[in-house]
């Protein structure tokens, strides 16, 4: 008995030895990468005053997406974030722009209760910055600036993607 017991610990202990590795794992970090894309568009009753733009390739489910538009181009440019709103003189909303994203595209749309009065100089020949931040810069930046957005980024105007649309 003695020896049969002896003989099961032995085939039990060879039995119960584990694989072994002499490899090493690597692991390559993925990088985040910011991309800056540069949209004109026309907002209409046509278009329903919107625009899609299509991300190729997707988005990470983690980045952030951020819309700025052109609103002005005497002396350097001025580039506001969106949501934009512009009010009528006794305080009500009269239009203004916002936009939505998902991992594959960017929504940029107007709002308001009458677009169509809206005059040409807001709704036609829009230029629209859309910036992608990866999540770890996206607590530590200041979204109302542009040009800070940039430099955190470590981007400048030559690496903006000019979409046609």
């Amino acid at each position: 008995m003695k020896k049969i017991i002896a003989l099961l610990v032995i085939v039990g202990l060879f039995s119960l030895q584990g694989c072994t590795t002499s490899g090493s794992l690597e692991i390559t970090p993925i990088t985040p990468t910011s991309e800056v894309f540069e949209v004109t568009t026309s907002f209409n009753s046509s278009n329903n005053y919107s625009k899609l733009v299509t991300l190729n390739p997707p988005i990470y489910s983690t980045d952030t997406v951020l819309a700025y538009r052109l609103t002005s181009t005497t002396g350097p440019d001025v580039w506001k974030l969106l949501p934009e709103t512009h009010y009528f003189t006794d305080g009500t909303l009269d239009f203004g722009y916002d936009f939505n994203y998902t991992n594959y595209d960017v929504k940029i749309y107007m709002v308001g209760s009458n677009l169509q009065t809206v005059t040409d100089q807001y709704r036609l020949n829009q230029v629209i910055r859309i910036v992608i931040v990866p999540a770890s810069f996206a607590t530590s930046i200041d979204k109302n600036n542009f040009e800070g957005v940039m430099a955190a980024l470590k981007m400048n105007d030559t690496q903006i993607q000019k979409i046609n649309l």
